[in-house]
């Protein structure tokens, strides 16, 4: 993910939201953060995160798209036997 600053993200609207002063001390002063590990583990765990959102949205397209194949399959198999 690139630090891009020209986009508001959610996350800056939740941090402003919660506390001020953070947000303008972190974005504006460039204040080291008090905990670094805390933060470093909550980078890691929204990535984590990130990648099962995509991984169940990935396998509910998939799931859409067999559910299709076996209703078509299904219309094939009704249609053969009614037509022959």
């Amino acid at each position: 993910m690139t630090n891009d600053r020209s986009l508001v993200r959610a996350s800056d609207i939740g941090l402003w939201a919660f506390c001020h002063r953070a947000w303008w001390l972190a974005h504006v002063r460039h204040a080291p953060h008090q905990n670094p590990q805390l933060l470093a583990h909550g980078v890691a765990r929204h990535a984590a995160h990130g990648a099962d959102l995509q991984r169940a949205q990935w396998l509910q397209r998939a799931g859409v798209w067999l559910l299709i194949i076996a209703l078509l399959a299904l219309l094939a198999l009704f249609a053969a036997r009614w037509l022959f």
